[in-house]
């Protein structure tokens, strides 16, 4: 695994030692050290450092399982929420517990395994992007109070009696 210089887990200086003891100082003894003395301590630091990749790999799996299993908690909390508030509609104290109770917003399905939002400008969005879809029939506009259905100034009887000078034939005389 770590088998290439820039991901080898011992520095530049102690493999260059390492080079020596196995070439020109091959044959060399001192007490307790010599090249297979150092070959050895060598595949035991790299022996720890795959452990510790492994380890590494172990722990961001369960940390993805544990938001994972956050989300599902959140998703089931929030429908919980949901479904007592509709309950206590005439209970007006256990209304007034679950009104206290804000959860956040469920993660978006899109988003990335890291928790980020799949671009920034989603993220800059807030709140209204996460939020559930309305199903069924858009509502209609509602005319602004005060605003008239002849924008253009012009009055009914003003349209009327246009309409009968270029014989429009839309509206009759009475």
């Amino acid at each position: 695994m770590f088998d290439s210089n820039e991901n080898d887990p011992i520095p530049p200086a102690l493999r260059a030692l390492l080079e020596l003891f196995t070439t020109e100082l091959a044959e060399v003894r001192f007490p307790d050290m010599n090249g297979e003395v150092l070959d050895a301590a060598a595949e035991q630091v790299r022996a720890q450092a795959e452990a510790v990749a492994r380890a590494q790999a172990a722990l961001e799996s369960a940390r993805q399982a544990l938001h994972e299993s956050q989300e599902a908690l959140l998703q089931k909390g929030q429908r919980a929420l949901a479904y007592a508030r509709v309950f206590s509609e005439e209970n007006v104290e256990l209304s007034a517990r679950l009104d206290g109770i804000h959860l956040p917003r469920a993660a978006r399905k899109g988003a990335r395994a890291d928790g980020g939002a799949l671009d920034p400008a989603s993220a800059a969005q807030g709140n209204d992007e996460n939020a559930p879809r309305r199903r069924g029939r858009p509502p209609k506009a509602r005319a602004v109070a005060g605003a008239s259905l002849f924008a253009d100034g012009s009055s009914p009887e003003a349209l009327a009696a246009a309409a009968h000078h270029t014989g429009n034939g839309m509206l009759s005389e009475a």
